[in-house]
């Protein structure tokens, strides 16, 4: 069964909280696409896409999509007073000279280190590992937003990921249906849990080692 569309959003305005004034940001498809739906207002970013656009807006309503206009995946988005648009190659180049402030991607597994596996399932065609690589390298934060658990039920926080790895310790935040993660020098921290569920239902499904934090939350 797939995720609900609320807790996809729960989890994208979840996002959101990270993101300051000024940002530049680039987002991953899926729930990480929904985080514009989620800014406070006031709240001035640049969204970023590496299929060349800068200044990306919130999802357009049914009717007002531009054919023209979409983001890296291939999904219809607006464009913000002020949004510009260019060639991959810069749109690259910008990721790759540590322009940009955050990314938030999805992923397949994240490590209690940090590694990231989000790119290839071995034996799947994909039409290409896109800028993941670079982002996780190169961003100055890297958020993750997924399923707590796969569709067996097996736990997508691990150990040692079993998937090949698009970046070796490199995210700093992970964001479940379930909990939000903080990975660090001393490992994975549970920061804040997701009603109705509790810090035991977290541990039960995270297939490593927890330190629950002093200033634990829940919301």
């Amino acid at each position: 069964m797939g995720m609900g569309i609320e807790m996809r959003h729960k989890m994208a305005k979840r996002a959101a909280a990270e993101i300051k004034q000024g940002m530049v940001v680039n987002l991953g498809i899926g729930i990480p696409s929904l985080v514009p739906n989620h800014l406070p207002e006031g709240l001035h970013v640049m969204f970023h896409a590496e299929n060349g656009i800068t200044g990306m807006g919130p999802n357009p309503k049914a009717g007002d999509e531009d054919e023209n206009l979409c983001n890296a995946g291939g999904f219809p988005v607006s464009l913000i007073e002020g949004g510009s648009y260019c060639d991959s190659t810069l749109a690259f180049g910008m990721i790759r000279r540590g322009r940009v402030d955050m990314t938030i991607l999805g992923s397949l597994q994240v490590s209690e280190k940090g590694d990231l596996a989000n790119w290839i399932v071995p034996g799947k065609k994909v039409p290409g590992m896109g800028g993941a690589m670079e982002l996780a390298q190169k961003a100055k934060k890297v958020v993750v937003v997924m399923n707590q658990t796969d569709k067996f039920g097996e736990s997508k926080i691990v150990e040692e990921c079993s998937l090949p790895l698009t970046s070796a310790k490199c995210v700093d935040m992970i964001i479940t249906d379930m909990a939000v993660f903080t990975v660090g020098k001393n490992g994975l921290e549970l920061a804040e849990v997701f009603l109705p569920h509790s810090v035991e239902d977290v541990i039960t499904k995270t297939n490593c080692r927890v330190k629950v934090s002093n200033q634990l939350t829940f919301s």
